[in-house]
């Protein structure tokens, strides 16, 4: 406990005291700032997962445009078909899972296989300072 004075100057943990109303601000200013804020935060989320749903249902609609303007053989054919195979895919994955569900497959896709995401990172951030030092 001898150090804990640094982090907070009027001594104690950081998280003592938070809340407990004192003389900065009182307890129910704190409070429904707390509530606002957790309020605004789920009503961003819904409409992210609104709108990622909304994406999903516009992917899977291209896909099927895809599909009934595409020719029925060929290179062209096959290749129209793999492309509308995998909007419709995505589109279904989109619906399904929203943006809150692909947040918590890409939380578990980084916690099995962190070294191959910390060097996607690095690269993803090496390219970027490298597009910005060119503008």
């Amino acid at each position: 406990m001898a150090n804990t004075s640094k982090n907070n100057p009027q001594g104690g943990s950081g998280s003592h005291g938070a809340g407990h109303g004192g003389t900065h601000g009182g307890a129910t200013g704190g409070g429904s700032m707390t509530e606002s804020a957790r309020e605004a935060g789920r009503a961003i989320g819904e409409r992210a997962d609104q709108a990622a749903g909304t994406v999903g249902s516009t992917l899977q609609t291209a896909a099927d445009k895809i599909r009934e303007n595409a020719p029925d053989s060929g290179y062209l054919g096959s290749a129209a078909r793999t492309v509308s195979d995998t909007l419709a895919s995505g589109g279904r994955y989109l619906e399904r899972e929203q943006l809150s569900g692909m947040f918590d497959d890409m939380t578990n896709v980084i916690r099995n296989n962190p070294v191959p995401a910390l060097l996607i990172a690095v690269g993803v951030g090496f390219l970027m300072a490298r597009a910005m030092s060119r503008s």
